[in-house]
């Protein structure tokens, strides 16, 4: 028993003392390194902010029609092209292939003319298919509305201190990523939104937080969260529809929090590996 008690002690005062370090880059480690030599497909689940105009609640300030943007985001391009992909796959909507692949086409025709068509497709998928040589880009996208400020439009009698304190405060619990992305330059921005910490709180922010949120006897906010859920859900879905072998390296570039949720699926996924990003920030 006294043993045991010293184990716990220890392993919440090392569980502590990891909070209160400063946010760094995920390390690989022996292990990691080994995991990626499998028979799975190998997949970068990269996330991104809407480098153009957004109805996302929350939108980082940048001008994709200024030069210096452009030719940042094509550095990303360049960056990750080391991955080599052989798929890649983009927040747009599957139904409208037919509108990616005649955009896709015309940057072909002319890849030297920066485009900015639908944010970071155009500036930073496009140049990067065009590199390694693709003649299609899959879109994988499926729209599904919820209503995310549901916890602030009931009397919520479930918990609303928790959903108050949090919505004053999201970052209170990790001060590491509650910085101004706005002050950060492109790379800056895109390894604090790829960066684990940063990936779960996008799931609570956008889903899990309204699981506090309810009426007596309803589910209000719970229902919503699982709307987001289901829509990642169908993304994924429509990630599986595409055919692909192991010898294919699947690049999937999107908004952060679907990042997120797809970082969920892929790390339990029998098909699929997902390679450290970091290794393709640098």
């Amino acid at each position: 028993m006294k043993n045991i008690l010293i184990f716990i002690i220890i392993t919440v005062f090392f569980s502590c003392a990891e909070e209160n370090k400063p946010i760094k880059e995920p390390e690989n480690s022996p292990q990691a390194e080994s995991e990626t030599i499998s028979n799975k497909i190998q997949v970068l689940n990269f996330a991104t902010f809407h480098m153009g105009k957004t109805s996302d609640a929350n939108s980082t300030e940048f001008d994709e029609n200024n030069k210096k943007n452009q030719q940042d985001a094509k550095r990303i391009a360049e960056m990750i092209s080391k991955f080599k992909p052989t798929i890649i796959c983009v927040e747009y909507p599957t139904e409208k292939d037919s509108i990616l692949q005649k955009e896709y086409k015309k940057y072909l025709k002319d890849p030297s003319e920066s485009v900015s068509w639908y944010g970071e497709i155009g500036l930073v998928a496009f140049p990067l298919a065009q590199m390694n040589g693709l003649k299609k880009i899959y879109g994988i996208d499926h729209k599904m509305s919820y209503n995310y400020r549901i916890a602030r439009e009931i009397e919520n009698e479930i918990d609303s201190i928790t959903v108050n304190n949090y919505y004053e405060n999201p970052f209170k619990n990790h001060p590491e990523i509650g910085v101004d992305r706005d002050s950060l330059n492109l790379l800056e921005k895109l390894k604090l939104m790829n960066h684990p910490r940063f990936l779960d709180f996008l799931i609570v922010v956008n889903a899990d937080i309204l699981a506090y949120a309810g009426t007596d006897g309803n589910f209000e906010g719970a229902d919503e969260a699982a709307k987001y859920y289901q829509r990642n859900l169908r993304i994924y879905s429509n990630l599986n529809r595409i055919e692909m072998t192991k010898e294919d390296r699947v690049f999937i570039l999107s908004g952060g929090s679907h990042t997120a949720f797809l970082r969920e699926f892929i790390e339990r996924s029998p098909k699929y590996e997902m390679v450290d990003t970091f290794q393709y920030l640098d």
